[in-house]
């Protein structure tokens, strides 16, 4: 079964070469944790698939480390695997794949990574946003299928029994859970201005990604129980707090790459723009002397290993 990528997130990825270059890396003290967490720190030549590799980002540190490990890296986008390619990453396969669809052996990986990041174009948001509805939670668009079940069974059926399964994400207060509280009150403008346009298409922010382990294991008043846990529960959790100091136009910029702001037009996109631009001009805003905001996130990661000898359900 392969993963068409629907035109409109086609054409969101044609720069690729713009993709690399706006495309932020994560801190590498939480890569090193992960990686401990995956039980692949410090084990040479061990196997990682980077699915959704994009440009390579993730790649890149992995093929720095001093491990040496065996990775490969699982793309769907024809540009995106050209940009990575050019890297020439040490010990890097770079294939043409998707989360519900890799050209990986059976049982062959130690782990297998899935990692989001921050996008700053309107663009490259709006592929990102499809790819992570996709990826996790049952929506389906257009003839692209990234299902919930099939990419969870699909990441099972590459990993070594008891392999591990990481994920990490990149998340700016402005974009964060209702249930998070914004560091600054301008900050809490923006996050409030973001909900206001929300287009319901799943996100980070919406909370729904655990629930795809969480109905491993099911039942209901008129069932048993039924046991279907492909990874291992509760899900291992952490994150870290980051902060980006950036010019007001540098954090609308950001802003602006949400999807869900980048197709505002006109009048509605010029009065978002003053009230993001009053929240940040407020006198008790702090700035650096370069006149620099303090943009608050976290870098989330969570973690699950592979229950050896769980089966795979029949039929589809």
């Amino acid at each position: 079964m392969s993963s068409k990528i629907p035109d409109s997130a086609t054409k969101g990825f044609a720069d690729a070469a713009s993709y690399e270059k706006h495309r932020p890396s994560y801190p590498s003290e939480v890569v090193d944790d992960l990686l401990a967490k995956l039980q692949v720190k410090g084990i040479n030549n061990a196997c990682i698939v980077d699915v959704g590799a994009g440009t390579g980002k993730f790649t890149e540190m992995l093929a720095a480390r001093d491990e040496e490990y065996k990775i490969i890296a699982v793309e769907p986008h024809e540009e995106m695997r050209v940009q990575c390619v050019a890297k020439k990453l040490k010990g890097a396969k770079i294939v043409d794949g998707a989360g519900n669809n890799m050209p990986v052996p059976t049982q062959s990986a130690d782990a297998v990574v899935v990692a989001q990041v921050r996008l700053r174009t309107p663009q490259l948001q709006r592929q990102h946003d499809w790819l992570s509805a996709n990826l996790w939670t049952h929506s389906r668009h257009g003839t692209g299928r990234f299902a919930t079940d099939e990419s969870l069974e699909e990441i099972y059926r590459v990993l070594i029994p008891g392999g591990n399964f990481g994920m990490i994400w990149n998340v700016e207060d402005y974009n964060a859970p209702k249930s998070w509280e914004p560091r600054t009150a301008w900050e809490a403008i923006m996050k409030a201005t973001m909900w206001s346009h929300n287009d319901d298409q799943p996100r980070f922010r919406h909370e729904k990604w655990r629930q795809v382990f969480e109905k491993q294991v099911s039942s209901s008043p008129f069932t048993i129980q039924t046991a279907y846990p492909l990874f291992s529960l509760p899900l291992g959790e952490d994150s870290v707090d980051i902060v980006d100091w950036l010019s007001p136009e540098a954090i609308w910029d950001r802003f602006r790459s949400l999807s869900q702001i980048a197709v505002l037009k006109d009048q509605e996109l010029a009065m978002v723009k003053e009230k993001v631009f009053t929240a940040m001009s407020a006198p008790d805003v702090e700035k650096n002397d370069a006149g620099e905001l303090p943009l608050h996130g976290r870098v989330i990661y969570a973690w699950s290993s592979a229950v050896p000898g769980a089966p795979l359900k029949q039929g589809g």
